[in-house]
């Protein structure tokens, strides 16, 4: 019976550091896939494409309005301003409903998609 207890544990043991090891290996492909922007199932707002210092003003007059957050993104030959990251339709919805009233020319993107 101690044998029996024994070679359990030992399998369960066995059992775990596979498990471990996969968690690991599947969070380690979702790293890379996030990192490569692989993973582009969200919405963004657009608020400016132009050159660098307009976008630079933009961004920044955007962040002392609102707190959600914003980059500027390079896309020959235009400096993009791109808020948000937004998981559903809805949610960019929802947002561009406050972000319009001050920025009239903002519209809703789906970066990666063709």
């Amino acid at each position: 019976m101690l044998l029996t207890i024994s070679l359990f544990a030992n399998a369960q043991d066995v059992q775990n550091t596979n498990q471990d090891q996969q968690l690991r290996e599947l969070i380690k492909i979702k790293k890379e896939l996030t990192n490569s922007d692989k993973l582009k199932e969200f919405y963004k707002i657009q608020l400016y494409s132009g050159n660098l210092n307009d976008a630079e003003d933009v961004k920044k007059e955007f962040d002392d309005e609102f707190e959600i957050s914003s980059t500027i993104k390079y896309e020959t030959p235009n400096y993009k301003v791109w808020i948000g990251n937004f998981r559903t339709r809805l949610e960019a919805d929802r947002a561009m409903l406050q972000i319009s009233e001050v920025f009239e020319s903002a519209f809703i993107i789906r970066p990666g998609r063709n």
